[in-house]
C-alpha cells in the first residue's frame, strides 16, 4: 500500500491524511450497520491509509462514537487523528427515541447545548463512549441556518459566548488541539472567522464539482490568509455526484430538484467524454485548493472503502477541469487537481 499523503492542519502542528472517514454512516444513517459490518469498514479505511476519523454524539445517538472508539484504541494513539462535536447532548431516556434518519440509535434523546457547561460535559461523555483519554478536533456541530431557521442568531450567541470560549480553554491546555464548526453553511464559517479564533472548519457539502459558493464568496481565501484549514465533506453533495442524475439521486439528504439534475447531467456529460467516473473528479476537486487539508468521506462496508481508493487514484485530465470552466459548469477562479 502506497501511504496516504498528509497535508498540515493550519497551525496546529497536526498532519491529516489527504482523505478521512466520515463516521455518519457508522451511526446507521439511513439503515442499520452491523457491528460486524462496521467494523470491517473501520479495518478497511486503516488498511488504505486513513489516518482522520470524524464523528459526533448526534450520529446514531452515541453508536458511532462507541464504534469507532472500540476500532480505534485498539492502535497507538499517536498515529490517528480523532474529531468529535459538541452542541447536541445525549439525554438517557427510557421512552421510544427518533432517530430521524438514523436507524436503531442508542437510548438517548436529542438536546441543543451550546453553552460553555454544556460543551464540557459533552466532550467528558464523548470521551466515555470512545473510551479514549483525548481527542485531537473538537467542532461547535451544525450552528447554520439549516438546522436552526429563525432560531440561528441566538444558537450563534450561545456558541460564540459559551461552547467557544470553553474550547478556546481547552485547547490553550493542551486538552484538544484544534477546535472549530462543523456545518453544512459556509456562511456561518465566515461569520465565525471573524468573530473567533478557529484552526478549521469541517465544511459539507458547500465546495465540491456541483458548487462553489465559498470560493467566490471569499471564504477560501479568507481560510488560507488566516491559516485555518478547511475539511471537505459531502463532495459527493449527499450523493448525487456519486449516483449521477438517477432516478431517486439525492442532494443535500432529499431528491434532488430539477436544476441540480440539470447541472449534474451536464457535468456527467462532460465526464462520459473523457472516459472518466464523474465521482472520481468530485472527489479529488476540493483537494486542488490550498485552504483545504482534506476530504472525508462516509462508508458503511469495506467494499465502499475500496471503491473511494479506487477514485481517489483514477488519473483525471487536465482536460476535462478545461472543458468544465470552457462550458461553465465550473467557477473559473477554482484551482483544480
Amino acid at each position: 500500500m502506497t501511504p496516504l499523503a498528509t497535508r498540515p492542519l493550519g497551525r496546529t502542528g497536526l498532519a491529516v491524511t489527504t482523505l478521512g472517514l466520515g463516521g455518519a454512516p457508522l451511526g446507521n444513517l439511513f439503515s442499520a450497520v452491523s457491528e460486524g459490518e462496521a467494523e470491517s469498514t473501520l479495518e478497511a479505511a486503516w488498511a488504505a491509509g486513513l489516518r482522520l476519523f470524524d464523528t459526533a454524539p448526534f450520529y446514531g445517538h452515541g453508536r458511532s462514537e462507541q464504534r469507532m472508539g472500540a476500532f480505534l484504541r485498539e492502535k497507538p494513539r499517536a498515529s490517528f487523528v480523532l474529531c468529535t462535536k459538541v452542541g447536541r447532548r445525549l439525554v438517557p431516556t427510557e421512552g421510544p427515541v427518533d432517530g430521524g434518519a438514523y436507524a436503531d440509535v442508542l437510548p438517548y434523546a436529542i438536546a441543543y447545548d451550546y453553552s460553555s457547561d454544556g460543551a464540557r460535559r459533552s466532550l467528558e461523555e464523548s470521551l466515555t463512549r470512545l473510551k479514549l483519554d483525548r481527542v485531537d478536533i473538537v467542532y461547535i456541530h451544525d450552528i447554520g441556518v439549516d438546522t436552526h431557521a429563525a432560531e440561528q442568531p441566538r444558537r450563534y450567541r450561545e456558541a460564540l459566548e459559551g461552547a467557544y470560549p470553553a474550547l478556546a480553554d481547552l485547547r490553550a491546555q493542551g486538552v484538544v488541539r484544534a477546535i472549530g464548526l462543523g456545518v453544512n453553511d459556509w456562511r456561518v464559517c465566515a461569520d465565525f472567522l471573524r468573530d473567533a479564533d478557529p484552526d478549521c472548519f469541517l465544511l459539507a457539502g458547500r465546495y465540491t464539482l456541483l458548487e462553489q459558493e465559498p470560493l467566490a464568496g471569499g471564504l477560501l481565501a479568507a481560510c488560507e490568509r488566516r491559516g485555518v484549514s478547511l475539511i471537505v465533506g459531502g463532495a459527493f453533495n449527499s450523493g448525487i455526484l456519486a449516483t449521477g442524475p438517477v432516478p431517486g439521486a439525492t442532494y443535500n439528504y432529499k431528491p434532488a430538484p430539477a436544476p441540480i439534475l440539470e447541472r449534474v447531467s451536464a457535468l456527467a456529460a462532460v465526464a462520459a467524454r473523457h472516459h472518466l467516473p464523474l465521482a472520481a473528479a468530485a472527489l479529488q476537486f476540493p483537494l486542488a485548493h490550498p485552504a483545504v487539508a482534506s476530504v472525508i468521506v462516509g462508508a458503511r462496508a469495506a467494499a465502499e472503502v475500496e471503491a473511494t481508493m479506487r477514485l481517489f487514484a483514477t488519473v483525471v485530465p487536465a482536460t476535462f477541469w478545461a472543458d468544465l470552466k470552457a462550458e461553465g459548469l465550473l467557477d473559473p477562479e477554482a484551482p483544480t487537481p
